[in-house]
């Protein structure tokens, strides 16, 4: 199956976060980490973006059932 590669401000517009945001939550694992396409390019796989916001939806939807 093919990968598609996101570059940073396409993953900002898809998560509505701004980078620094994004780059904070790599930290803390939370968030995909970027993958070396070459060596002087930065990219996220859209598989990973797609899973990881699934995740924060079922979370929040968890926390509305728990309320």
């Amino acid at each position: 199956m093919a990968q598609r590669f996101m570059r940073l401000s396409e993953v900002c517009r898809r998560v509505g976060l701004p980078k620094s945001t994004l780059y904070r939550l790599m930290a803390e694992g939370t968030f995909p980490r970027q993958v070396k396409p070459t060596p002087r390019t930065s990219a996220w796989l859209e598989e990973e973006i797609d899973g990881w916001q699934m995740e924060r939806i079922a979370a929040s939807r968890a926390q509305g059932d728990a309320a």
